[in-house]
């Protein structure tokens, strides 16, 4: 196998990440999202590249001041278990790094592979009251997951809440 290269997403790779994302979306793995919200976020991805082929992605969404959370990590089948996930999420962790948040939080049933990288599971809500009351206000779908509010329950039944902290 060639050797894979991370780096920014560009708008030519929204077609590949979505391609990439159909087998986990229809296993509900990954909520499914109209194309134009890939475009709308493209700046939080990153991808792997293999032989100018999208093998594996990952975006970094800031959610407040000290928590990022990684969202869409996807790896093809064809490269899964030679460490690409791996070195997608530390690419994500160091980019949470270098924008100075403390903690980086997700929602997966990969729960093996994200405690192999540091992460815990979490109950309840881990920030202050004054920043969850402001939280309350965004309309994205991942800070209402990040909350634990009861409206996104059904959506992300047997989804684990995990977090990293810097």
């Amino acid at each position: 196998m060639s050797s894979v290269v991370l780096r920014r997403a560009r708008a030519a790779d929204v077609r590949g990440i979505r391609r990439l994302v159909t087998p986990y979306v229809e296993s509900k793995a990954i909520v499914d999202k109209p194309a134009v919200s890939y475009y709308e976020n493209l700046s939080e991805f990153i991808v792997a590249e293999l032989d100018d082929d999208i093998v594996g992605c990952g975006a970094l969404h800031v959610m407040w001041e000290d928590v990022a959370e990684v969202r869409t990590l996807a790896v093809s089948g064809d490269v899964r278990g030679h460490g690409v996930g791996g070195r997608l999420l530390d690419a994500l962790i160091h980019q949470a790094r270098i924008i100075g948040v403390d903690r980086v939080f997700c929602l997966t049933f990969e729960t093996a592979f994200f405690a192999r990288h540091g992460f815990v599971e979490i109950e309840g809500i881990p920030i202050e009251r004054t920043v969850y009351d402001e939280l309350l206000q965004s309309y994205d779908e991942g800070v209402a997951e990040f909350l634990d509010l009861d409206r996104v329950k059904p959506n992300t039944l047997g989804n684990t809440r995990m977090l990293l902290t810097l």
